[in-house]
């Protein structure tokens, strides 16, 4: 599968080399989601799991914001005038875009600038390593709005990210994590400059994406599987993991350069 030519509805897409570069629309209300973003990004990442020609991905920022959450508009108005069975429909929806995200076995980089709140602060979560700009204010703001601060998964993932008390204390309160915070609690990455964000972040996807991508893939799937095992459990299924690793021609690519003194060609197979 080949993902050159896709063109998304309600999300900004380009392929820059073997790099998936998305954001999200919406720039006078700084990019909110809607029903139709959710599911087309659901679908997206579950493309991009099958697609030969992405080897990693960049969650953008639009306009300077990276996204305010759901649309108050197209969705918090319409959830009112739901019943339960509907309701669910759409929280079990909204969780499978970060499932996608999570499972799409390329390495997410998400570029976080300026407001990043609600499910798009989720969305910066479920990404695998993130970036931020000084202007970044992320924030999990379900509680101001009356709901669990535990939603999309965020009660799962948060807490492994930046430590069980830190995470309680943002998901009870919905305030905005500082960017000292949030750099030195290990939500991001690295913090940058506004003008030096998106190239850092795609240079930085590039490389990835250079490297061994279906050892990448490897450890992505490793690591989400090793959330309920038992070191014991753990150490088997990394054991299986890297045998799988050391059949493929990318290793024998590997020890050839090392012995010629050069740079390995890695080709993800």
């Amino acid at each position: 599968m080949q993902m050159a030519s896709y063109a998304p509805d309600h999300f900004n897409w380009q392929m820059n080399g073997r790099v998936a570069i998305i954001s999200l629309k919406g720039a006078a209300r700084k990019n909110p989601l809607t029903f139709a973003s959710y599911a087309q990004l659901r679908d997206c990442f579950r493309d991009i799991a099958q697609a030969e020609d992405v080897k990693a991905v960049v969650f953008a920022s639009h306009a300077g914001n990276f996204c305010s959450g759901g649309d108050v508009r197209d969705i918090i108005g319409p959830l009112l005038q739901k019943n339960h069975d509907e309701l669910l429909a759409f929280t079990r929806m909204t969780g499978d875009v970060v499932q996608a995200i999570r499972e799409c076995g390329r390495p997410v980089i998400a570029a976080v600038e300026g407001v990043c709140v609600g499910a798009g602060a989720v969305l910066a979560l479920a990404a695998d390593i993130r970036f931020a700009s000084l202007s970044a204010r992320t924030a999990f703001l379900f509680a101001r709005m009356g709901l669990s601060g535990c939603d999309m998964g965020a009660g799962a993932l948060l807490p492994r990210l930046i430590g069980e008390g830190r995470a309680r204390e943002l998901l009870f309160s919905g305030r905005t994590l500082s960017i000292e915070e949030g750099l030195s609690w290990g939500f991001y990455n690295r913090v940058l400059p506004a003008e030096e964000l998106l190239s850092t972040a795609i240079e930085y996807a590039q490389e990835l994406a250079a490297g061994p991508t279906f050892a990448h893939k490897v450890t992505k799937e490793t690591l989400n599987r090793e959330w309920t095992m038992t070191l014991a459990e753990a150490l088997e299924a990394e054991a299986r993991a890297q045998a799988r690793c050391m059949q493929t021609k990318d290793f024998r690519r590997a020890y050839q350069a090392f012995l010629a003194g050069e740079t390995p060609d890695f080709q993800g197979d």
